[in-house]
């Protein structure tokens, strides 16, 4: 059914919940209804209007872990793209590669670890980026936000109810 767009105290975008737990955080008192979808949901006795953006009535102060490492998330910092070639590719045709290999004593780390297509593996193998004649488009780091937080809205399909609450931070594509 329908999803829900929870914003901050600040009105920043924190995340997508479904419509069941934004009107349990409702009756709580937990949040606010800021725009409302016209489907309604009946009860016995009475009717609401589905919520589309709902605010927090206090801050939520967003954790400063550290970003586990994981192939998923080295996707996401290197925006699904191998960092030989450029090429952006679906997950299931991605892999990663050691920039330093681990034959040459590197870590499966983040500054060690790039996303890469399968032709660039291939072609880089067992060596230095140098010795293969390939470059680096950017030096792996560790990254400073927390992936599960970057939201991506494909904006055809963002509801319509969405588009005044998500700016900078989330990044839209046509």
């Amino acid at each position: 059914m329908e999803q829900v767009l929870l914003l901050n105290m600040t009105f920043e975008p924190l995340k997508v919940i479904n419509w069941k737990k934004a009107i349990i955080m409702l009756t709580l008192g937990k949040v606010e209804v800021i725009e409302e979808y016209t489907t309604e949901v009946h009860s016995v006795s009475f009717a609401i209007k589905l919520p589309a953006v709902v605010r927090l009535l206090r801050f939520v102060k967003r954790p400063k872990t550290p970003v586990r490492f994981s192939r998923q998330n080295i996707y996401i910092r290197d925006d699904y793209k191998c960092q030989y070639c450029g090429k952006r590719l679906a997950p299931d045709e991605l892999t990663w590669d050691h920039v330093l290999p681990r034959s040459h004593g590197g870590k499966t780390e983040w500054k060690n670890v790039v996303t890469c297509c399968v032709k660039c593996n291939r072609k880089k193998g067992g060596r230095l980026p140098s010795e293969a004649s390939m470059a680096l488009i950017r030096k792996p780091g560790i990254p400073q936000w927390l992936p599960i937080l970057k939201v991506t809205f494909h904006f055809k399909n963002t509801p319509q109810s969405w588009r005044d609450y998500i700016y900078w931070n989330v990044e839209l594509e046509e």
